[in-house]
């Protein structure tokens, strides 16, 4: 028995702490990749038991029924209603929100008359107490005749039962929660009861290989969840224990009268918004100077305890630049993930999707489109692949198409670098900081953009399907303050390392381009430089400084940022810029990456000043002005905002649409909306 692996699959309702209890189980050992055949997230960890044997824990999609909506529920019920299936299990823990009893019981009943071992992991029981709600665990183990565990997952409490329960032998209800004969008539009794596998998994595989009309499997599947419902009101009846607790739910509706209010709701979210954008600059600075001057030291260092040569100039003036540009702005998108998480572990963000709502359908989507475009704010990936809830294909594919508009964490980095050299740092109202309004006001821009496009193209759209939100407001709860640093780490971690490898390869490609040439301009370029300074008296910094400047002014990336520069010119951007809106097109933060790379390649061997320091003095030779003035600054920004310029994200809305229309089309327009932004910013400015 110690060597058995027992594979088990996590199921529960969407909010019903499923992944809370995923994470109790198996810790930082967890993996995520995808289900064969779709885009859908798999998550998988392991853990011990105390008797030795190994589990293999499973964290399958949110669902609120076998009757999939969604393909996130479609995983679902493929996985359970096929034991060939590898990832068929052998014992199924269903997560029950105890305080919204009667609608998760519904699950339960349905995935135990499938013939699968199954063990009740009883949620939320203290918030059940304290709205009023007592749940009885030992009458609902009677009436559903399988172990039931009270667990408090968010907290840990009550896992090592349930940990005592999966080490215990689990078997199959003894009789069907619901007989089949209720369900399918006569007709279909006779096929499904002479089946060798359960009857109601063989009522799910005849709906699944279409041998049921459509109309009769739609009768099916109400008659079905018609009659589980009347059980499980009975059930529910018993199972309750009505407390004088009620003080949640008031304090709970008291909050949403606010929150929600169809004036102020707006208003203490725009707030909330100002806060947190506020907090991006004034609280990140310090941390961002120490690491800026930190890199800036490094690569000084490097060139003074290696060798010169070809790896100290890669190293110097290459890599370490590079990766520089991604790692001083780890402080804020660390407290960017910070608020992100306080939000959803509060309960905030769903009053967010349901106060814009309303917005929404006036643009041609629903509530649902709102989680896409907020998880944009993160990363337009998984951002793009949570539309598979969304069921309407119209507004499904409006909002993929939309999503790459809203400003993600890659885009942070560019935005407060440029902010940092063209706006001044002064107070508004003498409290809000005139960097952080600006940082609000691009995030606003691409929402609004997002809008816009959006409402234009549900006139280009035509269905006649409509859709509604249907959606629950948890209640407010205290965040987890464990929760959220393991949040905040994570997606540092993975925005740190992630960027990390495409910067890393990018800045190898620049170093070379940059420092070599066609035909022998390099060998030439001392002699060049030596006749440059005929007749004037120079110090050693002088030559490196200028006889850098010409190795790169005559490089091969020089010849393609110059090859560029006749069409980005009217942008107000020079032929290097040009080359970091190349190399960001594999990932927007690459642009800080790129620009460090170039100017420390350019300011010669002994420059010890920090990447800001650097792009602050650079001065364009045609105007004699700086490269980066309020007009550029700007235009670059709103470039920024609006681009198509991420590899990554044009391959999932390849991946979700199933071909190259919608990503073409969305380049093509993104692209063509970005230059012609950023001309009417540059030129109004200038």
């Amino acid at each position: 028995m110690a060597a058995k692996v027992l594979n088990v699959a996590l199921i529960g309702n969407p909010n019903s702490g499923k992944t809370s209890l995923f994470n109790q189980l198996t810790g930082l050992n967890q993996k995520v990749g995808n289900f064969p055949g779709v885009t859908v997230d798999k998550k998988t960890g392991t853990l011990l038991l105390a008797n030795g044997s190994r589990v293999n824990v499973l964290d399958l999609p949110g669902t609120y029924s076998l009757y999939a909506k969604s393909s996130d529920e479609q995983v679902v019920t493929d996985i359970l209603t096929d034991p060939d299936n590898k990832d068929f299990p052998d014992v199924l823990v269903v997560t029950v929100d105890a305080s919204n009893l009667k609608r998760n019981l519904l699950l339960l009943s349905q995935v135990i008359d499938l013939g699968i071992p199954t063990i009740l992991a009883l949620n939320m029981v203290d918030l059940a107490e304290r709205m009023g709600k007592g749940v009885l665990a030992d009458s609902l183990a009677a009436a559903y005749a399988i172990p039931v565990v009270a667990i408090n997952a968010r907290k840990g409490e009550g896992i090592h039962r349930l940990k005592e329960a999966l080490a215990a032998p689990v078997r199959p209800r003894p009789r069907p929660f619901l007989d089949i004969n209720e369900i399918a008539g006569p007709a279909l009794s006779t096929a499904i009861n002479n089946s060798k596998v359960s009857p109601y998994l063989k009522l799910h595989q005849l709906l699944a290989a279409n041998q049921v009309a459509e109309d009769k499997a739609q009768s099916l599947q109400t008659r079905d969840t018609t009659l589980r419902y009347g059980k499980i009101n009975r059930i529910v009846q018993k199972a309750e224990k009505p407390t004088n607790q009620k003080g949640l739910k008031v304090y709970t509706d008291r909050i949403d009268k606010v929150l929600t209010h169809k004036v102020w709701g707006y208003l203490i979210f725009i707030a909330i918004l100002f806060v947190i954008f506020q907090a991006i600059f004034t609280l990140a600075s310090w941390p961002m100077d120490l690491i800026d001057n930190y890199v800036s030291s490094f690569s000084n260092w490097l060139g003074q305890v290696l060798p010169p040569g070809v790896l100290t100039s890669l190293l110097k003036d290459g890599i370490v630049p590079g990766v520089g540009g991604v790692m001083i702005f780890i402080p804020q998108i660390a407290i960017l993930f910070a608020f992100i998480a306080l939000l959803e572990e509060s309960g905030y963000m769903s009053r967010v999707v349901f106060l814009m709502d309303k917005i929404m359908r006036k643009v041609g989507l629903n509530g649902k489109s709102v989680v896409p475009l907020i998880s944009g704010v993160a990363c337009a990936i998984p951002a793009i692949m949570a539309t598979r809830n969304i069921e309407n294909l119209k507004e499904r594919l409006i909002t993929i198409f939309v999503t790459p508009l809203i400003s993600c964490s890659a885009r942070l980095p560019v935005y407060t670098i440029l902010i940092a050299l063209v706006i001044p740092d002064e107070t508004v109202l003498g409290f809000l900081t005139l960097q952080g309004l600006v940082l609000l006001a691009l995030y606003l821009l691409g929402f609004g953009a997002a809008l816009i496009t959006a409402w234009l193209l549900q006139r280009v759209i035509k269905t006649r399907e409509r859709s509604f939100l249907i959606m629950e407001l948890p209640t407010y709860k205290r965040p987890r303050w464990k929760n959220v640093g393991l949040i905040i780490v994570e997606k540092v971690r993975t925005f740190t390392f992630e960027a990390g490898k495409i910067i890393v390869a990018i800045s190898i490609v620049l170093w070379v381009l940059a420092s070599y040439g066609p035909g022998d301009a390099m060998e030439q370029a001392e002699a060049k430089v030596q006749e440059s300074f005929a007749g004037q008296s120079y110090t050693r910094q002088e030559f490196d400084n200028k006889l850098a400047a010409y190795k790169l002014e005559h490089s091969y990336a020089a010849m393609l940022g110059k090859g560029l520069e006749p069409i980005i010119r009217p942008l107000g951007y020079d032929w290097k810029i040009g080359i970091a809106l190349v190399t960001s097109f594999a990932a927007r933060e690459v642009f800080v990456g790129t620009m460090a790379t170039l100017y420390s390649i350019q300011s010669g061997a002994d420059d010890e000043a920090t990447i800001k320091s650097k792009m602050k003095n650079e001065i364009n030779p045609r105007t004699g002005l700086p490269v980066f003035t309020l007009p550029v600054g700007l235009s670059l920004m709103v470039f920024y905002a609006f681009a198509m310029q991420c590899m990554s994200t044009l391959a999932v809305v390849y991946r979700e649409t199933k071909g190259w229309k919608w990503p073409l089309l969305q380049t093509l327009y993104m692209s063509g909306l970005a230059y012609v932004v950023a001309y009417l910013v540059f030129t109004g400015f200038s």
